[in-house]
């Protein structure tokens, strides 16, 4: 089935995965491109509509990314969100300029009067909250263009020419701060680009399974499979498309947390599939031996495993496909054009420049995590599976800060299992997106049995959210965090702190590292 594509090209703004997300939320599919990509390359896709979204830097300077107006002859209706709103604006013979002091210059929440005339408005109430981040000031706005919504500082926070189907918000409509954000985003979806809103997950997966029937055709594929939801969904997406051509490696890197090797094995092993462990702690461990950078942790990582899998294949012999449980933020966060690296995923950024396989496969590219958990109940995967909270590729070598030895790791299984199991005795598991311990790079002073201590700090970390492009921390009761913290102390030897995170993302992100 085809479908039809919006494209949001991407300035390198924090928000642009979650631009993404609500598009596809509305039943609209849609694809993040970076802002350099050719206008031939976007054509190619026959765009429905096109989003600007924000980004860091300022329109009117020459280093900043831009835009070729050729794209604004097509006839196809643009947002531009933010940067987006004030490049459409530059382009196209307005004026943009740095805000003075604090007029016109605006962060957070912020009250909005809206004109309930302009489609992006309609069936909004005239006064809302929206969530604002811009230093510049939209002084004057193209010809043919007329101001939609206003606040108190900024008078031109959205324009709109309807004739062409050009509209642009200074705000952020995508994030939940911003009060109906989501049906302002419908609404250009639907009443502007007049779509058909086909995007539906059983539509994708008899297409994906025909697409990797053809793709593949007779090869053999070998399958990264980890055990969490994105791997776990990859191989019955793909023991749906090809049966026994597939083999699943579960590597045990040693980085796993307490008893889950195991476990794992238990739930695959007795899948219609073929199923190898291979215990490769010992060769992981030496490979991060001293190695305290995140980034060089993550690279390291992504090219054991495909070494890994690389002499696994030539034991099974004759395997022409890598399949990866690669998702779509993995791939956007990994940076792409004027987009910032937020992070290397081991399966993306951290894969070497040479790989022994004929092709790599990876068949959830383009779905968010909430997609992929969809995608999982059309294939008929068990909930307890499909709804298990995410753990990281590079496992717990990330919630280790600094060096990764054996000694940290045993004690980080210990914390984040006495974590775990008050959670889930408190019923609070099942509230919260994610929730895990990190063993911190800190040592501090305490007193156990009158003597001194000096000791290792854990870092709990728990938090909400609806999409991980942003998340709240999570308020837990005192009681248990009590109960954790007593618990940790004096259950796990070399730990005599237990520390809260109560940081956002933005401005941090869920991962420590």
């Amino acid at each position: 089935m085809d479908h039809q594509t919006v494209i949001v090209l991407d300035f390198g703004g924090q928000y642009n995965q979650l631009i993404a997300r609500r598009v596809r939320e509305c039943g609209v599919y849609c694809e993040v491109k970076p802002s350099s990509t050719p206008l031939a390359e976007l054509r190619a896709l026959d765009p429905i509509g096109i989003i600007l979204t924000g980004g860091p830097n300022s329109v009117y300077l020459d280093e900043s990314p831009k835009l070729d107006p050729d794209i604004f002859t097509w006839g196809v209706p643009i947002l531009g969100i933010c940067y987006g709103c004030q490049l459409m604006a530059h382009l196209l013979g307005g004026r943009v300029v740095p805000a003075q002091a604090d007029a016109a210059r605006e962060y957070g929440k912020t009250d909005t009067r809206f004109d309930p005339d302009c489609p992006l408005f309609r069936d909004v109430e005239s006064t809302g909250v929206t969530w604002m981040s811009h230093g510049d000031y939209m002084e004057r706005a193209p010809e043919g263009f007329r101001i939609t919504a206003h606040s108190a500082a900024c008078p031109n926070a959205a324009i709109a020419d309807e004739a062409r189907g050009f509209y642009g918000v200074q705000f952020h409509p995508e994030v939940n701060h911003t009060r109906h954000g989501t049906d302002m985003i419908r609404r250009f979806l639907c009443d502007v680009c007049h779509a058909r809103r086909d995007w539906v997950m059983e539509d994708y997966r008899r297409t994906a399974v025909q697409d990797l029937r053809e793709r593949i055709g007779d090869g053999k594929v070998l399958l990264a499979l980890s055990g969490g939801v994105d791997s776990s969904v990859a191989a019955a997406l793909l023991a749906e498309a090809v049966g026994p051509q597939l083999t699943c490696v579960f590597v045990d890197h040693g980085l796993l947390r307490k008893d889950e090797g195991d476990q794992v094995e238990q739930v695959f092993s007795r899948r219609a599939m073929n199923f190898i462990r291979v215990d490769a702690s010992d060769r992981f461990l030496a490979r991060l031996a001293r190695v305290e950078e995140p980034e060089r942790k993550r690279k390291i990582i992504g090219e054991e495993f495909i070494r890994v899998f690389e002499e696994e294949a030539k034991r099974i012999g004759a395997v022409d496909f890598l399949a990866q449980g690669t998702i779509y933020p993995d791939v956007i966060e990994s940076g792409a054009g004027d987009a910032a690296v937020i992070k290397s995923h081991h399966n993306v950024g951290g894969l070497p420049d040479y790989v022994d396989f004929k092709e790599i496969v990876e068949p959830l590219r383009m779905l968010f995590k909430d997609e992929v958990r969809q995608l999982g109940r059309e294939l008929g995967l068990p909930e307890y599976l499909v709804a298990r909270q995410p753990f990281p590729g590079p496992g717990l070598a990330i919630r280790v800060i600094g060096e990764v030895t054996r000694d940290k790791l045993e004690l980080l299984r210990e914390a984040d299992a006495i974590f775990r199991e008050e959670m889930a005795r408190a019923g609070e598991d099942r509230r919260l997106s994610q929730f895990f311990a990190a063993l911190t790079n800190m040592r501090s002073v305490g007193v156990m049995g009158d003597g001194r201590t000096y000791d290792y700090a854990i870092a709990l970390r728990a938090v909400t959210t609806d999409d991980f492009m942003t998340a709240d921390w999570a308020r837990i009761p005192y009681e248990l965090l009590d109960r954790v913290g007593v618990r940790i102390v004096n259950e796990v030897k070399g730990v005599n702190r237990v520390l809260y995170d109560i940081t956002a993302k933005p401005p941090g992100t869920v991962e420590f590292e």
